[in-house]
C-alpha cells in the first residue's frame, strides 16, 4: 500500500500530492461533521412528536418535562418554545397583548433554529469546493503531461517510441483520475449531509408549528414523517 501511494505520487507529480493534500482535509471534515450531527441527534424526532402530541392535548407542563433529557437540536428548540408559553400563560395579557408576544417569541425561536441550522451547514460549502476543484486539478495535471509528453515526442523526431507515447498517456491520465476519486465520494457525502439538514429544517418548523397551534383549533399534523 505504501509502495502504491509513492509510485502515485512519483508518477503524478505535485498535481497528485495536492490532491492527496485536499482529500485528508475533506475526509477530516466529513468525520466532523458526522460526529456533529449525531451529538445534535439529527433525524430522531421521536421523544420530541410525542411531546408535541402531549402539549396538544392539554399535558403541558409533562410535555416540557419530558424533554429535558433530549439531547437533540428540535427537543431543545421545542422545548424553548413551550417553557416561553407557558410564562405566558402565567400572565395577565389581553387577547391583543398575548398574540403580538406570541408572535414576537415565534419569530425568535425561528431565528434560533436558523441560527443552530446554520452552524451544522458549517464548512458544507467547502466540501461542496473540493468537489468542485479536485477534478479540475486533475485535468490540470493531465494537461502538464500531454504538454511533457509531447515535447518528448517532439524532441525525438522520427526515433519516437509508440510505447514512450502511450506511457505518457495514461500518466497524464492518473491525475484525472485521482481527482475524480477525490470528488466523488466527497459529492456523496455533501449531498448526504444537505438532506438531512433539508429534513431537519423541515421536521422543527412543523414541530414548532403544532406547539404554536395548540387550542387554536388548527388540524396540522405535529408529527413529520421520520427522517
Amino acid at each position: 500500500m505504501v509502495e502504491t501511494s509513492s509510485s502515485l505520487l512519483e508518477l503524478g507529480g505535485p498535481v497528485v500530492l495536492v490532491l492527496l493534500g485536499i482529500s485528508v482535509a475533506a475526509l477530516a471534515v466529513i468525520f466532523a461533521k458526522v460526529f456533529q450531527f449525531s451529538n445534535a441527534r439529527v433525524g430522531r424526532h421521536g421523544q420530541v412528536r410525542r411531546a408535541v402530541a402531549q402539549w396538544r392535548t392539554g399535558e403541558r407542563s409533562k410535555a416540557s418535562q419530558n424533554l429535558l433529557k433530549d439531547r437533540s437540536l428540535s427537543a431543545a428548540l421545542v422545548r424553548n418554545a413551550m417553557d416561553a408559553i407557558q410564562m405566558l400563560d402565567q400572565q395577565a395579557l389581553s387577547s391583543q397583548e398575548r398574540d403580538i408576544r406570541e408572535e414576537r417569541l415565534r419569530e425568535e425561536i425561528s431565528a434560533r433554529a436558523a441560527d443552530r441550522l446554520f452552524g451544522l451547514a458549517s464548512w458544507l460549502k467547502a466540501l461542496d469546493l473540493v468537489t468542485q476543484i479536485s477534478p479540475l486539478l486533475g485535468l490540470f495535471g493531465t494537461v502538464l503531461g500531454m504538454i511533457e509528453t509531447f515535447q518528448t515526442l517532439q524532441e525525438s523526431g522520427a526515433a519516437a517510441n509508440p510505447a514512450t507515447l502511450a506511457g505518457g498517456i495514461w500518466v497524464a491520465l492518473l491525475t484525472t483520475a485521482c481527482g475524480l476519486a477525490v470528488a466523488i465520494p466527497v459529492s456523496v457525502a455533501v449531498t448526504w449531509f444537505e438532506t438531512r439538514l433539508e429534513k431537519e429544517r423541515a421536521a422543527i418548523e412543523v414541530l414548532l408549528t403544532g406547539v404554536f397551534t395548540a387550542g387554536s383549533g388548527s388540524a396540522l399534523n405535529p408529527n413529520p414523517a421520520a427522517s
